[in-house]
């Protein structure tokens, strides 16, 4: 037993090595992208996108003012209806910086996006959460809280993300509220704004704007909104009336066509790239409409189907094609790219769960992403996010932070002094240079058991979902909220009050 209690307490020391001030705030890549397609199929995609705005065009419906902005820069309207010649969404897109700074209100926290640069966010959306002891429930503004502490303790997240669940406890109107409190409060990392109704979108810059001060926030990017188009070749009021809002700000914008392939696209997957790649352009091109120079994440969320029941499928070929196709195509474009991370069709924290996630991932990864939403803690296809699951990713999530920034092959990393000092027939493991480097030498996976059966056997024979059951609730035990300046704390919670006081409850 005391054996089994110094292992325990050597791995929790271990554990608790890499330190959240430690931690980089964003990931710099220094390997090379995977190109997917050969130039020939890329310009074939991206005649065919132009093509698409050219002779079919995309509806941007219920909002006249946008349509104002369109008639202003030249478009052909017809009715609801944009078309735009050859070329003309690619040329507006460029006054969209290449890479931008989303300052948090920790400076130290700040993220760089776009470049060679990955930010790794949360899930964003489910309705519902699930752990061990409670299994699947709606989620409650408690659950978010939660969640949110969860995130700012995970070294490996590095942007506190928007909606990680629901609060389904809080009406619908005044919930947006709470939540983007709840991300300034109880954390110091970057954070998303709420993007469902023009009046949300806008008390989410405000927030903003009382949290960095007014001046700050006319040059600097803030806060960030991620909406979809309504594919196929449509954007309804909600998303162009919050790019009016963010970019009028400069404020950031993510656009994401959500496609489902055989319903909402194509069942091929060239052509569905095409179409999403289409809806990212000219919302890349309204966004600059809006304010040329605002920042603008091209976003990408392909996914195929069962196409016998009509259930969305993850980690299965076609999408993962996709993303390392559409980064290619972001980077020809000039654009950030965002694109869906650990994704998943399972109910529980499985293998299927691991698996699929790890394939999304994967290609997300190496296809060059700069910002991944859903990179932790989605479940069920997007319904549930799991607190055993968030836990999960994260600890693969650092992997892949030390894998997209390569290894060193300097002095150090050829190691010509321990060869000089084992020599042939020796081993490594006491000589200096192990020494020197045992406690970074490898990555260190906190929530993997390597143990002997033995070992394991003795702890408890705890599965890895058992194993995140007691993660996240240690995090939670240990969080300390960062400091937050009382008198702008105040200023918020004026706002969130009286904003909350001027409406009746909503609940659709």
């Amino acid at each position: 037993m005391r054996q089994t209690a110094n292992r325990k307490a050597r791995r929790e020391r271990r554990q608790a090595g890499q330190s959240l001030a430690a931690a980089p705030p964003y990931i710099t890549r220094k390997i090379p992208y995977y190109a997917f397609l050969d130039e020939e199929a890329l310009v074939r995609i991206e005649e065919h996108a132009d093509w698409i705005l050219q002779e079919i065009g995309v509806e941007f419906r219920d909002d006249p003012k946008a349509l104002e902005i369109w008639r202003a820069a030249g478009a052909d309207l017809d009715g609801v209806r944009v078309r735009l010649p050859r070329g003309r969404a690619r040329e507006l897109c460029r006054t969209a910086p290449k890479v931008f700074t989303q300052h948090a209100r920790n400076p130290a926290r700040n993220v760089e996006i776009g470049g060679d640069h990955a930010v790794f966010a949360p899930v964003y959306g489910p309705p519902f959460v699930r752990c061990l002891d409670e299994g699947r429930r709606y989620g409650s503004i408690a659950d978010f809280e939660k969640l949110v502490k969860l995130v700012y303790s995970l070294p490996s997240l590095h942007h506190s993300g928007g909606v990680i669940a629901e609060p389904c406890d809080v009406a619908v109107n005044k919930r947006h509220l709470d939540m983007v409190y709840a991300h300034i409060r109880y954390s110091d990392k970057p954070f998303m704004g709420a993007i469902t109704e023009k009046s949300r979108a806008e008390d989410s810059v405000e927030m903003a704007r009382i949290l960095f001060g007014p001046e700050f926030l006319e040059d600097h990017c803030c806060i960030i909104g991620n909406v979809n188009a309504n594919s196929p070749l449509m954007f309804d009021k909600v998303a162009s009336e919050a790019i009016q809002v963010y970019c009028g700000a400069n404020q950031g914008i993510i656009v994401a066509p959500f496609i489902l392939g055989g319903a909402m696209g194509p069942v091929t997957t060239a052509a569905s790239l095409a179409q999403a790649f289409a809806e990212g352009m000219i919302a890349g091109a309204f966004s600059q409409l809006v304010r040329p120079g605002a920042p603008f994440v091209l976003g990408n969320f392909l996914s195929s189907m069962s196409l016998k029941s009509g259930a969305p499928t993850f980690g299965m070929p076609e999408p993962l094609m996709s993303n390392f196709a559409i980064g290619q195509l972001a980077r020809r474009l000039g654009l950030p790219l965002r694109c869906g991370g650990s994704l998943t069709a399972s109910k529980l924290p499985d293998a299927q769960a691991a698996y699929e996630s790890a394939d999304s991932m994967q290609s997300t990864a190496l296809g060059g992403a700069n910002f991944v939403l859903h990179a932790a803690g989605w479940l069920e296809a997007g319904l549930v996010t799991s607190y055993e699951k968030l836990v999960l990713d994260a600890d693969r999530l650092g992997a892949y932070q030390v894998m997209l920034t390569g290894f060193a092959t300097d002095e150090n990393g050829l190691a010509r002094g321990a060869f000089e000092e084992v020599g042939p027939a020796g081993h490594f493991l006491g000589c200096e240079h192990t020494l020197a480097n045992y406690e970074t030498a490898y990555y260190d996976a906190r929530l993997s058991d390597s143990e002997s059966f033995e070992q394991w056997s003795e702890e408890g024979s705890r599965d890895a979902a058992t194993r995140a059951n007691s993660r996240w609730k240690a995090l939670l035990r240990d969080y300390q909220a960062p400091p937050l300046d009382a008198a702008r704390d105040d200023a918020l919670r004026a706002f969130v009050d009286n904003k909350k006081n001027s409406r009746p409850d909503a609940w659709y």
